[in-house]
Order: C-alpha cells, then sequence, then structure tokens
C-alpha cells in the first residue's frame, strides 16, 4: 500500500470514528482542510462518496461503513505489528491515550508523572482532563481513571489509591457571621455549596450519628461542577462545602478553611482506579504505566485488580486476575 494511500485511510477511519473532521483533526493534530482534501483524494480514488456531510454532522454513506469494516481490522493489525516490535525493545516505547478524571489528575497523577516520563524516555503520552463521562474505545483512548461506579462493566479496573475521604468545612469568616452547625440537621439554616456530579446529580451530603449512617438534603445559593470554584466560594465566605479533604487540605493547614461537623463525617469509602479493555494483549507502555501505578498507588489501597461489577459487590475485596 503507498503511503499516501494509508495517511489517507487513516484519516478517513478518524473521521469516522469521531462523526466529526473538528474532533478528528485535533485527534491528529491536523487541520481540519487537510482532513478534508485527505477524504477527498480518497473518494476520488475510489469513485464513490464516503461520508455524507452537513453544516451539523458527519455520517458514513453505505460504501463508507462497508469500507470502514473491511479496514479496521487491517489497521488493527497494523498497529499489533509494531507493537509486536516493541516488545522486543529493551525500553518500552509508544503512545498512550488517556481520560482522567480531575481529582485522578491532581493528587494520584500528577505528583508522580514526572518519575514515570523519566523512567521510560520513549513513551509519549495524551492525558485529557474532564469531568464527562467518556467511552475509552469509541474514543480510541488506552485507559482511563475514575471512581469505580463511574467505570463500566466491561472492563478491567485496577485500584490506584486509598480510599476517599469526604468532609465539611467553612471559612471562619462565614462561621463568625452565621455561626456553627451542631448537628447535621442544623446545615437546614445554612448556605450549602453544592457539587454537581459528571452525571448530572448532586454529590449526596454524607453523614453518620449514633453508628447509623444517613444523607442530609441541603440547600444553597450555589452550584457548581468545578472543585475549585468550590473552593473559591467558601473561602469567599460564601457557605459551607462538601468535598474531598485533599482538595482544601492546604486550606486547612494555614487556617482559611476549618472543619465543620467533624465528629459526624462518614469513614473513608470508595476509591480512583484505572480502567481498560478486558483483552488479551495490552501495549507494553500500558503495562509498564499499569505497573508503576500499582508500584506507587496510595498507602492504604489494595495491590489488586478488579472488575467494577465485583467491586459493588464485594466492596473492593475479590480479586481477579488481570488479562495483560
Amino acid at each position: 500500500m503507498r503511503g499516501s494511500q494509508f495517511a489517507q485511510l487513516s484519516v478517513f477511519v478518524a473521521v469516522a470514528q469521531e462523526s466529526s473532521f473538528t474532533k478528528a483533526a485535533k485527534r491528529l493534530g491536523l487541520s481540519n482542510a487537510t482532513l478534508s482534501q485527505a477524504v477527498h483524494a480518497l473518494e476520488e480514488r475510489l469513485g464513490a462518496r464516503l461520508l455524507n456531510r452537513t453544516t451539523r454532522s458527519v455520517s458514513l454513506t453505505e460504501v463508507g461503513e462497508r469500507l470502514l469494516t473491511q479496514i479496521r481490522p487491517l489497521l488493527d493489525g497494523f498497529d499489533a505489528a509494531l507493537e509486536s516490535v516493541n516488545e522486543l525493545r529493551d525500553r518500552p516505547a509508544g503512545h498512550l491515550r488517556l481520560t482522567v478524571s480531575p481529582p485522578v489528575a491532581k493528587f494520584i497523577l500528577a505528583p508522580v508523572l514526572a518519575r514515570f516520563m523519566k523512567q521510560y524516555p520513549d513513551i509519549t503520552m495524551e492525558f485529557s482532563v474532564g469531568t464527562q463521562f467518556m467511552d475509552i474505545v469509541a474514543g480510541r483512548y488506552d485507559a482511563g481513571f475514575n471512581r469505580s461506579d463511574y467505570i463500566p462493566r466491561d472492563m478491567v479496573a485496577v485500584r490506584i489509591s486509598e480510599n476517599i475521604r469526604y468532609i465539611t468545612v467553612a471559612s471562619p469568616g462565614y462561621l463568625s457571621q452565621h455561626g456553627q452547625p451542631r448537628t447535621p440537621a442544623d446545615l437546614a439554616d445554612h448556605n450549602c455549596i453544592r457539587f454537581r456530579l459528571p452525571d448530572g446529580a448532586l454529590l449526596p451530603w454524607k453523614f453518620s450519628a449514633n453508628g447509623k449512617a444517613f444523607e442530609q438534603h441541603v440547600v444553597g445559593s450555589f452550584e457548581t461542577n468545578d472543585p475549585d470554584v468550590v473552593n473559591c466560594a467558601v473561602l469567599g465566605d460564601m457557605g459551607i462545602a462538601y468535598t474531598i479533604q485533599e482538595y482544601v487540605a492546604p486550606f486547612l493547614a494555614d487556617g482559611r478553611l476549618v472543619r465543620v461537623l467533624e465528629e459526624n463525617m462518614m469513614p473513608p469509602d470508595g476509591a480512583f482506579f484505572m480502567f481498560y479493555p478486558s483483552r488479551r494483549q495490552n501495549p507494553a507502555a500500558l503495562r509498564v504505566l499499569i505497573d508503576f501505578l500499582r508500584a506507587n498507588k496510595r498507602s492504604h489501597a489494595d495491590d489488586e485488580t478488579h472488575k467494577p461489577a465485583e467491586l459493588a459487590a464485594t466492596g473492593d475485596s475479590r480479586p481477579e486476575t488481570s488479562p495483560h
């Protein structure tokens, strides 16, 4: 296959998978015009239209669907052939595409990322941080990172963190104006800064009293899906926030925030996981990243690989052999 033909086919596959020239261009690091020219040249070569284009969408024609079905295994085989050569190298190489939730990016991966890249200089990495749910297979990501309850059941999940501790905090200025809540029920008289989760639901405020766990309904004048904005709001004396402890640790240390209802806080629960498709062979670069994160994971996370369906049923306690 001539180089120009292979490049055109690769562009066509990217556009078909993304259903968008713009998204495909970002993925490939090319301009929209270059992609459009490549697809047009391929259509001219084949004498058939492969994509239906409108101002709002891109979809496959019947011919395009047939071509995609036939060439995708060939391109996957090409990737596998390159990976087989990588297996013989002294040092793993390759490009990793990762989709990461913000807390994992900030508190788990960012502190160790430079060390990993220094240890494996032949590996390159694309690190996409976002709160939205991501289909890593459709998005052509090698792995994703999130809480276990946001991981598809058909993925293999590797625990990479300790259990997550949520706390309730406020600024001394806010408490001096509005008083200190003594029980979770007192939050009804306070402005509560609420956090919206990726699935659109509001983060529940969970407490315990007399050995029983419960959720406390709260109301407030402000909500956001950005934890840093939550920090700004609570630091600005706007109200009381319920958040992951690590997000506010620096402000607790310097006294700008204080804990509220500490005796009613739930024990740490849940954890963050790396997840990837369940397949027999994973790229060498991904395997060394898995091993690296296992070796460097937070203090009391267990050292096992799990299926997400089992995580919910067994409290993260049942190990399963990883297929990698």
